[in-house]
């Protein structure tokens, strides 16, 4: 259900893009007012480049916090949040990238797969590409709820 909403969402945005772009160039042939007509293109183009950077931030942001969700599932489910924070710490200490995965199915597996655990703390710009959160932010929030 989350996908749908998330591809609808998307698909949105790019409809919209694209719409007014559309509109910009079909306004600018019977518009009179050249001004105007320019301002329309300019905006219609940066509108069709900035929606699908958009609409892949959100589907990122969405995958992220989905992470964290199914953590604190796992967590009620097995009453157990140690043992999963455990289990993360072993999967995540493991610093060789997989060789079958790719940007593609990133998101699939339950710690990047293209890891580069050099620096596991990255910056809020990077950070927005990220398809899972750091691990040490998974493992300290199923650590608090251990403890809370």
């Amino acid at each position: 259900l989350m996908n749908t909403v998330i591809v609808v969402f998307a698909g949105i945005i790019a409809l919209l893009s694209d719409f007014f772009l559309r509109i910009s160039f079909w306004d600018s042939r019977d518009n009179n007012d050249n001004k105007v007509a320019g301002i329309l293109v300019i905006l219609g183009i940066v509108a069709s480049i900035l929606a699908p950077i958009a609409a892949t931030l959100i589907r990122l942001a969405i995958s992220r916090k989905r992470e964290f969700l199914a953590d604190a599932d796992g967590a009620l489910l097995t009453r157990y949040p140690e043992g999963l924070a455990s289990a993360l710490e072993k999967i995540s200490a493991d610093h060789e990238p997989l060789e079958v995965a790719n940007k593609a199915t990133a998101h699939l597996y339950f710690a990047n797969p293209l890891k580069d655990h050099k620096k596991d703390s990255t910056g809020w710009f990077s950070g927005l590409f990220n398809t899972h959160p750091p691990a040490s932010e998974r493992i300290s929030k199923l650590r608090d709820m251990h403890t809370g």
